[in-house]
């Protein structure tokens, strides 16, 4: 069986997808958050278009981390155990990576994505939790962006060499390799070796490489906006974990950067495609990487992965097709009122049940539900709705209840604290307006927020939102979004016609101080009444954030972009 399948996955050249994390699955805890859900709608999408590629990625056996959030808002991680053999097969092949001088042993787990349209995506799960290899080096792909630079730079060789040497002992043909993020580019030094020419064809040593052949095979996506976010290793870091085995210092240093491996720099030296996930995050990486070309592909979300049920029965029933041909959502004004708000209703009694028995907040149906759920960090700003309590009451008391839901990384202490004041704020205001924070965020607990809540808040530090995809997933369900302009949104928003925008023009400098005034405002002025007082204005609303949105900002339309543009060039 297994022969076979590797047969039927290597009869035809491929594209290798590669990112540290993948998420297809909620009770396959191998992503952390954004970037692997992002991740695993591309694999669907392909499956559903039957592209020719081959995901790359880490096992995480540990997960990532199980959120537990005790009375007072305080997180604690729990590793999230889990086992592989009840999703996928181990293959036989075997990689062989050096970590500090030692052979370490790479074993890959097949995954394989099928479509209900017939399409397969193959997926390959790293793993170094083998009986060959010693007790630290075991643990290497146990967590998802654990421990220190050290131990994540072990997951990064074993990512991208390891995956590397493993889709070539498997008998993959790759005609482009994608990297998703830095985290695989030391795949790159693996391909200067394969076109390392012979001293005899060349004039001096700098020569021998052929980063031009390198390059033509190469794609890169950045997702991340902030110079701290892209990975940077010491040299001494680098010499004591990697060595210099695979290709000499000096030429790492060529194209990783002199002062440090910088994974980024690297990746973007060796791409001929180098695309940002926003138009907006074109321009914002091209001033963080000055002289390099940089293109933008939107990103997008599956459609069918993240529409609820309710929805996906009234598509089925007034836009046949939908699933695979997300631009028929353009005819949503098929679908009559009543029914929209129907099944909008549906899922809102759904997830308000779900979460009065987490919670026992008591929240009901009626009242106006906000939503908030993403990684909680300092940039995203949770907290800004609460900037003036008594300016919120004002608008809010007895006509909102608010829903967050979110993890901060085991390092991030601001976003911990972040998490720890909103319990404070919930505390303190439970007899005016109906807060809760629902625990350990995952795709199942996503969906159910993103579908059943009646607005999408989003209020992050401009320009520090590369993208941000969980806005899309609301408009698949007919919810608008409330949201500063940045990242998706810019292309996304049309006033009061697909939501809301929180705070200053997208031409305008950003201005912070403003944003929690215009929150305010709008709520109070524009949105609380249309709910409450105009309902056919607001499914107009919700019919267009399906329509405007959910047709556009969906991984069908970005996969055939990356086709079109990055893939067969």
């Amino acid at each position: 069986m297994m022969t076979e399948l590797i047969n039927e996955f290597t009869s035809e050249p491929k594209i290798a997808y590669f990112s540290m994390e993948i998420g297809v699955r909620s009770d396959m805890p191998t992503y952390s958050g954004g970037l692997g859900i992002l991740a695993g709608d591309t694999i669907k999408s392909a499956a559903d278009l039957s592209l020719p590629i081959v995901a790359v990625t880490l096992l995480t056996k540990k997960g990532y981390f199980k959120q537990e959030i005790d009375l007072f808002g305080r997180q604690h991680e729990h590793p999230e155990s889990w086992n592989p053999s009840d999703f996928m097969q181990m293959m036989p092949q075997r990689a062989i990576v050096k970590i500090e001088g030692r052979s370490v042993q790479v074993a890959p787990w097949l995954y394989v994505v099928q479509s209900a349209a017939g399409g397969k995506v193959p997926m390959l799960f790293l793993d170094t939790d083998l009986p060959e290899n010693s007790e630290q080096d075991r643990g290497i792909t146990h967590h998802l962006y654990g421990g220190d630079d050290i131990y994540r730079l072990k997951q990064e060789i074993v990512l991208g060499i390891g995956g590397y040497n493993l889709l070539e002992q498997i008998g993959f043909e790759i005609k482009k390799y994608h990297m998703n993020e830095g985290h695989s580019s030391l795949l790159t030094l693996q391909l200067l070796n394969k076109f390392k020419k012979n001293i005899e064809d060349v004039w001096d040593e700098k020569h021998i490489w052929d980063y031009k052949s390198v390059r033509r095979l190469c794609v890169f996506t950045t997702h991340t906006p902030v110079a701290a976010g892209h990975d940077k290793f010491s040299y001494d870091v680098v010499q004591q974990v990697m060595g210099t085995d695979i290709i000499p210092l000096n030429v790492i240093k060529e194209y990783g950067g002199n002062e440090h491996l910088n994974l980024t720099m690297l990746a973007l030296n060796l791409s001929k495609y180098v695309n940002g996930v926003a138009k907006k995050h074109k321009e914002v990486s091209k001033d963080m990487f000055p002289g390099y070309e940089i293109h933008a592909v939107t990103n997008g979300v599956h459609s069918f992965t993240w529409t609820c049920e309710p929805m996906k029965r009234l598509f089925d029933k007034y836009l046949p097709g939908w699933a695979n041909e997300p631009e028929i959502f353009v005819r949503v004004g098929r679908i009559p009122d009543e029914e929209l708000w129907a099944a909008h209703m549906e899922a809102k009694k759904h997830l308000i049940d779900y979460l009065n028995r987490q919670t026992q907040t008591g929240m009901n149906y009626d009242t106006f539900t906000i939503g908030f759920a993403r990684r909680a960090t300092a940039y995203k700003r949770a907290d800004l709705l609460f900037s003036n309590i008594d300016r919120l009451l004002q608008s809010a008391e007895g006509r909102v209840q608010i829903i967050y839901a979110g993890k901060a990384h085991p390092r991030d202490e601001h976003g911990k604290q972040l998490i720890e004041k909103i319990f404070e704020i919930k505390e303190r205001l439970k007899d005016k307006i109906k807060i809760a924070y629902l625990n350990n965020y995952n795709m199942e607990l996503s969906l159910k927020i993103v579908s059943g809540v009646d607005v999408w808040l989003n209020t992050p530090l401009r320009p520090l939102e590369a993208s941000g995809t969980s806005g899309m997933k609301a408009a698949h369900n007919g919810v608008p979004n409330f949201s500063v302009l940045d990242g998706w949104w810019i292309e996304g928003h049309i006033e009061g016609y697909t939501g809301w925008a929180i705070g200053p023009s997208a031409e305008t400098p950003a201005d912070p101080s403003r944003d929690a005034d215009d929150l305010y405002y709008k709520l109070d002025h524009i949105i609380l009444p249309m709910f409450y007082e105009n309902r056919h204005l607001w499914v107009r609303v919700m019919q267009n954030a399906i329509g405007k949105n959910a047709y556009y900002f969906n991984s069908h339309r970005m996969m055939r972009r990356y086709v079109t543009e990055a893939y067969i060039r």
